[in-house]
């Protein structure tokens, strides 16, 4: 049997009351949906290397899935031609496998947090077609290929519709069209053909952009790419969008062959000037203090709203258990995400289910553990 290090440090952690024994026995959130679906965290680098030293009872006791929020988008893990940095995503995938997760690698291809130099040839030229695409795939290779066997998804291409379902301008669509995906999935497949390989996007509850998602996926499947599921991110308000909105993508996907998965999921409860939610990181505002309307805190209605908020996902999540086979949160805690700063800098949120010192929002955590036994 092998013995994770937090079984190792449980002891200490008492002692030192980073966590009560009560605590520590009590069954989390990743329990209650045991045999239903994994229930995931996305983490940052101070979770990852330790210094958040608070993360990782957390992390034992409610998830059973991580991805790594950051770290191994192209910038971060590839910043030069000849340079990868793979230190912290080697500690990301220790801590995965001591934490016995479903570990999730975040992202292959992505038209952001990507350097220039990928799309540019040595005289500073856009690089056209085939030598884009063998330097996309030299990058997969190495990426994907030095987690081959411990990584057990990736998701391999990110966010290239637009809200419309019209393909996103991005420089890949721009050198290569739809076949930037193709191959990025077909590279993927020959790096690690045990790995699941996914397409994420945010606003899929959006027909046109589900619709156009759903048919990409299909031809590729019909012309013997695989793929085998597509991430619904979740970055969702108070009120928006519908449950019947979300159902109806989610059967919609299933139908279509390909399992579903929450990949981002976070509530937004501060408002922003066009009522926008999403994950249009381009699409940022200047920072207005009446767009911050709760530095002081959180009201009670507007907890029990959220609390409300959770369960009802949670519901809708757990009636179609048979077709998702993932739901993470885009974070643990509200200080570390990355709604603070969107679609302005400086703001006071509350999106997750862990508050700012990492304890529990009993209200909400309860209410997603008691949805399994209804």
């Amino acid at each position: 049997m092998k013995i994770h290090r937090f079984a190792l440090l449980l002891p200490f952690l008492l002692a030192l009351g980073f966590i009560t024994k009560d605590k520590a026995e009590e069954p989390g959130m990743k329990d209650a949906y045991k045999d239903v679906f994994y229930i995931g965290a996305a983490l940052n680098h101070r979770q990852i290397n330790g210094q958040d030293e608070k993360a990782l009872p957390v992390l034992q006791k409610h998830f059973n899935s991580i991805t790594g929020e950051n770290l191994m988008k192209w910038g971060p893990i590839h910043p030069q031609p000849d340079k990868y940095n793979f230190g912290l995503a080697d500690q990301f995938v220790d801590l995965g496998e001591q934490l016995d997760a479903f570990i999730i690698g975040h992202t292959l291809v992505w038209h952001n947090q990507t350097p220039n130099w990928v799309f540019e040839d040595e005289n500073g030229q856009p690089l056209t077609k085939e030598p884009l695409l063998a330097r996309m795939e030299d990058h997969i290779e190495q990426v994907a290929g030095r987690y081959k066997g411990r990584i057990h998804g990736w998701d391999v291409v990110n966010e290239a519709f637009f809200d419309d379902g019209k393909f996103r301008n991005s420089k890949w669509f721009e050198a290569a069209g739809k076949d930037f995906i193709k191959r990025a999935f077909i590279k993927a497949n020959e790096v690690d053909p045990e790995m699941e390989l996914y397409y994420n996007d945010y606003n899929m509850w959006k027909p046109e952009k589900r619709d156009a998602a759903i048919a990409l996926a299909k031809e590729m499947k019909e012309e013997g790419i695989r793929i085998d599921g597509i991430g619904m991110q979740g970055h969702y308000g108070l009120e928006s969008p519908s449950l019947e909105q979300i159902e109806a993508s989610i059967v919609a996907i299933a139908e279509a062959g390909f399992s579903v998965m929450f990949t981002e999921v976070d509530i937004d409860v501060l408002p922003n000037p066009v009522n926008r939610f999403g994950a249009d990181i381009d699409a940022t505002f200047e920072t207005e203090e009446k767009y911050n309307v709760y530095k002081e805190g959180l009201p009670l209605e507007v907890q029990i709203q959220l609390a409300e908020r959770y369960e009802e996902l949670f519901a809708l999540f757990y009636k179609h258990r048979d077709k998702i086979s993932r739901v993470t949160f885009w974070g643990i805690h509200d200080g570390g995400s990355w709604l603070n700063n969107w679609p302005m800098r400086g703001r006071t949120a509350y999106p997750l289910p862990f508050d700012r010192l990492y304890d529990e929002k009993k209200m909400i955590i309860e209410r997603i553990k008691k949805v399994p036994g209804k």
